[in-house]
């Protein structure tokens, strides 16, 4: 049974979905989606989310489930290491999983994310600290890692 949420986050709607065990997708969406079955897993996963989004979360603790080809599973289980305010690029993306030549792969499947903020995509920037790619828009993915800079131990703006 599938359970769906909308949460309203700084960066507008958000929509949470669940297998009823694991969050299996978070979105950005333009309308607020009817909520279906709401368990325990999406009101986890909302709280985490408002106290990620006020600066009091820097890690989540939420069961994942991901829908995806075991490519994309390697390259999403890649991206929830780095680490909070922090970034990488699509290339060293690629070198941490053993393929350089792989770069373009890596950003397809780093594209296809399907559990946006959780799975932190947007921690994945270009070469010189280029802002590309980001499903939810440059925009997001710059204001992402603007609440991660100013919430880390880190103050090196990237931008």
């Amino acid at each position: 049974m599938e359970h769906q949420s909308s949460f309203e986050s700084p960066l507008g709607i958000l929509i949470l979905k669940s297998d009823g065990q694991a969050v299996t997708e978070i979105s950005f969406s333009e309308i607020n989606a009817e909520t279906l079955n709401s368990c325990v897993v999406l009101k986890s996963c909302q709280e985490q989310l408002e106290d990620y989004f006020s600066g009091k979360l820097i890690s989540f603790d939420l069961p994942l489930n991901p829908e995806g080809t075991a490519f994309q599973q390697r390259i999403w289980a890649e991206l929830i290491k780095i680490p909070y305010g922090e970034t990488i690029t699509y290339m060293e993306l690629a070198v941490r999983l053993g393929d350089a030549k792989a770069v373009r792969a890596v950003g397809t499947a780093n594209g296809r994310n399907p559990i946006a903020i959780v799975i932190p995509c947007h921690r994945v920037i270009g070469t010189g600290n280029k802002l590309t790619g980001y499903a939810g828009g440059i925009w997001r993915k710059k204001a992402l890692l603007e609440l991660e800079m100013k919430h880390s131990f880190r103050k090196d703006l990237l931008f």
